[in-house]
């Protein structure tokens, strides 16, 4: 993806238009009902025993997806999958249907030259897992045929791949859980470099596992509000101490403008820009500041053809933990300055967990959605935000955007380092 500076002209073919959208997640199974949940304050939080029921009791807090992908794919296709997988074909099958395909055959049909880009942060850990508990309790003989091509991470991808009939390229970034934004970055890059016209692209994730549960617990990124599961992950707030998983999918069709009104579809915003950075400062704490983060805004910005007086709406990682959420703010302190007041600032991962791989596709759906609708969704468990974050943050109530033309940024940031920006538009 070419860069290019906030001073040259923006011309129609450095965008890709979106036209479909499609979600699974803790608060439905799909665009409208995670929308609809998400604007009322919903919250997707529970208290899971993840435990053998055989075995010791094992309770965390989580977000699990709201509909069971098994009961929407058929049951054969939903046997050859590991269930990241399968959250992938669910959102994927929704978006492509959105964007006006009267199926996922239509897609395959048309003649496009198509791609598939979907992120995975973990992939599919929990296939691996269930395939060596089988190992070394039945043997070698009851280990699954489709072990291989389930535990790869661009199982996902390839499956979607496959739906739709991809033929210009099925790809799979991994860059933690900055791997579905990086997904749609390469979606950008793809269509402006004319190597598709429509590209599938999102993230997806299904990585709740006593293990992973464990894993984080140990690392302290998890909330201990276990005596209050609808106010645990609340980004943002002064009281905030962790995260608290989720799974589900987001997936976007993108496109070439050109592309788009040829076959007459619906354009429900336009991806503008993308920045990548990353810290090179540590595994899994942030680089002091926010400098990677502001890094990374300020290029997508750039990329986009923007100056910050243009935004108006920002979709935060702010994942609730005391390091993550404050380095963002000041990252966005830092690429808005004295008009960060003016930016509406929305945290959503109270209401659906923190999704790792399809954190950045899920919230860059949610950002299409703000603007279309001109409303930035709530933060369903804020009580009293930090005053070291100084954010103009959307509290229990979605808040307007203004009339006029919109702008805004979505951000993602990943262990190892990872951030990733991404601007979107309105479709005016």
């Amino acid at each position: 993806m070419s860069p290019r500076h906030a001073s040259d002209p923006a011309p129609e073919d450095r965008f890709a238009v979106v036209t479909g959208l499609g979600l699974t997640t803790a608060l439905g199974g799909d665009v409208s009902a995670t929308w609809r949940a998400l604007l009322d304050g919903v919250c997707g939080v529970e208290r899971v025993d993840f435990g053998d029921p055989d075995g010791p009791e094992q309770v965390y807090l989580a977000a699990p997806a709201a509909i069971d992908p098994r009961t929407v794919l058929s049951s054969a296709k939903a046997a050859h999958c590991d269930r990241a997988a399968q959250f992938a074909l669910v959102a994927a099958r929704e978006a492509v249907r959105d964007a006006g395909f009267r199926d996922v055959s239509a897609l395959a049909e048309s003649g496009s030259r198509v791609a598939v880009v979907v992120g995975v942060g973990l992939g599919g850990l929990t296939s691996i897992l269930e395939q060596n508990r089988r190992l070394e309790t039945q043997g070698a003989g009851r280990v699954s045929p489709r072990t291989i091509p389930v535990m790869l991470p661009n199982h996902p991808a390839a499956e979607v791949g496959l739906m739709v009939g991809a033929k210009a390229g099925v790809h799979a970034p991994v860059s933690a859980c900055a791997s579905g934004a990086e997904a749609l970055a390469q979606a950008l890059g793809m269509i402006r470099d004319g190597r598709a016209d429509l590209v599938v692209a999102g993230g997806a994730e299904a990585a709740l596992h006593p293990l992973v549960l464990a894993g984080f617990a140990r690392l302290r990124a998890l909330s201990r509000r276990h005596d209050d599961p609808k106010g645990a992950s609340r980004p943002f707030d002064a009281d905030r101490d962790g995260f608290v998983m989720g799974e589900g999918a987001g997936m976007l069709v993108v496109e070439s403008a050109a592309h788009a009104a040829a076959r007459g579809a619906r354009v429900q915003g336009r991806l503008t820009g993308a920045g990548i950075t990353n810290d090179s400062h540590h595994v899994a704490q942030p680089a002091p500041g926010g400098t990677g983060c502001a890094a990374a805004v300020g290029a997508a910005l750039c990329d986009a053809g923007l100056v910050p007086e243009r935004v108006q709406h920002v979709n935060a990682h702010a994942t609730s933990t005391p390091l993550g959420d404050l380095g963002e703010a000041q990252a966005l302190h830092s690429v808005f300055a004295k008009g960060v007041d003016d930016v509406a600032v929305s945290a959503t991962k109270g209401a659906f967990g923190h999704t790792l791989g399809a954190a950045g596709a899920i919230e860059a759906v949610l950002t299409v959605l703000a603007l279309r609708d001109r409303t930035a969704p709530p933060a369903c468990s804020l009580e009293r935000i930090d005053p070291e974050i100084g954010l103009n943050v959307v509290g229990r109530d979605p808040a307007a955007l203004p009339s006029g033309p919109l702008a805004a940024v979505t951000t993602s940031m990943g262990f190892g380092g990872h951030n990733v920006a991404l601007a979107f538009a309105d479709a005016s």
